[in-house]
């Protein structure tokens, strides 16, 4: 089992202590730092965020680093930890413009980038952005492919219902021409959308009696989303909130996660250094063979 950070860039956006975040991290045996988006948060609306009970989103006032550059500061301090978007909120993104931007970081940071991408809930984000909330799905599985055939190819081209250009070529390329890409959600339609297109499936799910009720039927909604496209679903790396000990690792590992996330606690440097450690000593070290 392998286990990761949520939240790395919210919990710690100034660069002093984002470094220290990471170093630790890596040290303690850490295998990913998310780093979540939410480009604009409206001061007035409607749509339900469905992780608190009140449907508020608690982050208005707080910072909120573009991962994409949050990530790009803590890859010069580390060396083997990857690099996640936890999630980017694809269908917000131009995918051409995109594919440049993660294929630098990528190649910058020696492949240690994990694209995490989902479609996002929160309409008035997209009204802000003058992008189309309705259409968000649709865009999402052309983008995915965009930056694909971008990252892949020396002279790419595309011709689909919402993107469309003409051969053209983009420097660097990431090493392997490829970026994983890890599809994140916890609805039946993110499910099939990683069996059918992603690297990994990350459904962002907690606490956890939440996902022990509902987590084996998304990874099933996944695997025979996955079969169907003549994929091989155990390929899928799927990753799983909802555990901080090794006992309750095991029974994510007898679903088939590969990988944990847990949320830092601590706000000073000292704090922090001592609860990874502590978490890498007690945790990381003993979930190794699960």
């Amino acid at each position: 089992m392998k286990w990761s950070l949520v939240f790395s860039s919210t919990k710690c956006p100034e660069p002093d202590r984002a470094a220290h975040l990471a170093r630790t991290a890596e040290e303690a045996g850490f295998s990913t730092l998310w780093a979540p988006e939410h480009i604009v948060v409206p001061v007035r609306y409607a749509s339900a965020y469905g992780f608190a009970s009140d449907g508020k989103i608690q982050i208005a006032d707080e910072p909120f680093p573009d991962p994409l550059v949050w990530l790009t500061y803590v890859s010069a301090v580390t060396s083997r930890i990857r690099l996640g978007t936890g999630v980017l909120i694809l269908p917000e993104h131009n995918p051409v413009s995109l594919a440049k931007r993660t294929a630098t970081l990528a190649a910058m940071s020696g492949g240690r980038l994990v694209l995490g991408v989902g479609a996002g809930w929160f309409r008035e984000e997209y009204d802000a952005l003058g992008m189309d909330f309705g259409t968000r799905g649709a865009r999402m599985d052309e983008s995915i492919d965009v930056l694909r055939e971008i990252w892949s190819q020396d002279e790419a081209a595309y011709s689909g219902r919402h993107y469309h250009f003409e051969p053209l070529r983009m420097y660097p390329k990431p090493p392997g021409r490829a970026v994983p890409i890890h599809v994140g959600g916890d609805s039946r339609v993110a499910a099939r959308r990683a069996g059918r297109t992603g690297d990994g499936f990350f459904p962002a799910m907690w606490p956890t009696e939440r996902v022990r009720q509902e987590l084996p039927a998304l990874l099933e909604e996944m695997r025979v989303s996955a079969r169907a496209a003549g994929r091989d679903p155990d390929a899928i790396e799927v990753t799983s909130g909802g555990a901080r000990t090794a006992e309750e690792a095991k029974w994510y590992a007898d679903q088939g996660v590969h990988q944990l996330t847990v949320a830092v606690r601590a706000r000073d440097e000292q704090g922090i250094h001592a609860e990874l450690m502590r978490f890498g000593e007690t945790v990381i070290e003993r979930t190794v063979d699960l």
